[in-house]
């Protein structure tokens, strides 16, 4: 699978996608780019899946139709992130075209919780 870290995925949390090909939004030159841009844009280039950690993207953007999945991460800071890195792998593994994927993650160290949405039914 084709994944996209937008500007706040810690690039660390890489290594633990195994299997996926990695690239980030600043490679592939779409730093600049707001939501609805960067989505088109990787769906464009071929991405299969967009990990981000912008939580109100399924309500600022139309996800139905898409064909990129899309796994949000409640945490950017990468000490926090970290012992979380197993339930966001699972979640980018569990991702099918067009779906979308919150993995929660408390601000303390506590369990972490993944919630699936269907954007064709949140229209």
């Amino acid at each position: 699978m084709r994944v996209l870290f937008d500007q706040a995925t810690p690039v660390p949390l890489r290594h633990d996608l195994e299997g996926h090909e990695v690239r980030t939004a600043a490679q592939q030159g779409w730093s600049t780019f707001k939501n609805g841009e960067l989505l088109s844009a990787a769906e464009a280039a071929g991405f299969d899946l967009l990990l981000t950690t912008d939580k109100n993207m399924r309500y600022q953007q139309n996800l139905a139709g898409r064909k990129i999945a899309v796994v949000v991460r409640g945490q950017q800071q990468w000490p926090k992130l970290r012992p979380h890195v197993q339930r966001i792998a699972e979640a980018v593994n569990a991702a099918t075209p067009g779906s979308y994927i919150e993995v929660v993650i408390p601000p303390e160290m506590g369990r972490s919780e993944v919630r699936e949405h269907d954007p064709e039914l949140e229209m």
